[in-house]
C-alpha cells in the first residue's frame, strides 16, 4: 500500500464527518440556504487564490518530473474551479471582490502557505482538498441534487478530469515519501472540516 492509500484510510473518518456536515448534506439535498452558500462560495473563492499560490510555490521546489503537473494544477484551479466560483457568484448575490477572509479561511491558508515551504509536506497538506473534494462530488453525484445551480457544484467535483488531478498528486506523494505525510495530511482534513462551518 503506497502512502496516498494509507492516508487514504485514515482520513476516511473526517471525509464522513464532512458528508454529514449540514452544509454539505444542504448541498447534497439542494435546499441550503442560499445565504450560507453565498458566504462559502465567497470563502472558497479566497482560498483558491492562495491554492494556487501554494500549487506554484511547490512547483518551484518540484523535480522536472512533476513541474508540468502542478502547473498544470495551478493553472485548472485558476481557469476551471474559480470559473465555476465567478459564475456562481451572480446566482447567489456573492461578492466576490469584496469578501473577507473568515477565522477559518485565515488558518486553512495558513497552514497551506507555511506547509508548502517543504515539498513533501507541503503535498500532503494540500492533498485533502484535492481528495476530499474529489470523493464528496463522486459521492453526491450517486444522488445529486436537482437544484442546477448545487448540481453544477456537485458535477464539477465528480468529474473523472478532477479526480484525475487528485490521482496525480496522489502518486506525487508515494514518489516523494514525505516523512511527515500523516501529520500534514491529518491537519489539512481537519482543516476541511472547519471550513464548512461557514462564517
Amino acid at each position: 500500500m503506497g502512502i496516498s492509500q494509507e492516508l487514504h484510510v485514515i482520513g476516511r473518518p473526517l471525509l464522513e464527518a464532512q458528508l454529514a456536515h449540514p452544509t454539505v448534506r444542504g448541498i447534497a439535498r439542494g435546499d441550503l440556504p442560499e445565504e450560507v452558500f453565498r458566504s462559502w462560495l465567497e470563502q472558497d473563492y479566497l482560498y483558491l487564490l492562495d491554492y494556487v499560490r501554494v500549487f506554484s510555490r511547490l512547483a518551484w521546489q518540484a523535480p522536472d518530473a512533476h513541474l508540468g503537473t502542478l502547473v498544470d494544477l495551478a493553472y485548472s484551479t485558476w481557469h476551471e474551479e474559480l470559473d465555476l466560483h465567478r459564475s456562481l457568484s451572480a446566482d447567489f448575490g456573492a461578492d466576490l471582490g469584496g469578501a473577507e477572509k473568515g477565522p477559518a479561511c485565515v488558518a486553512y491558508t495558513t497552514f497551506l502557505l507555511e506547509s508548502a515551504a517543504d515539498y513533501g509536506n507541503g503535498l500532503a497538506a494540500l492533498y485533502p482538498c484535492m481528495w476530499g473534494y474529489s470523493s464528496l462530488g463522486r459521492i453526491l453525484a450517486e444522488n445529486p441534487p436537482a437544484e442546477p445551480r448545487y448540481k453544477a457544484w456537485v458535477d464539477t467535483y465528480a468529474d473523472p478530469a478532477f479526480a484525475a488531478l487528485s490521482d496525480r498528486i496522489a502518486q506525487m506523494i508515494d514518489d516523494v515519501r514525505p516523512d511527515r505525510a500523516e501529520e500534514f495530511f491529518l491537519e489539512g482534513m481537519r482543516h476541511e472540516l472547519a471550513f464548512w462551518d461557514v462564517p
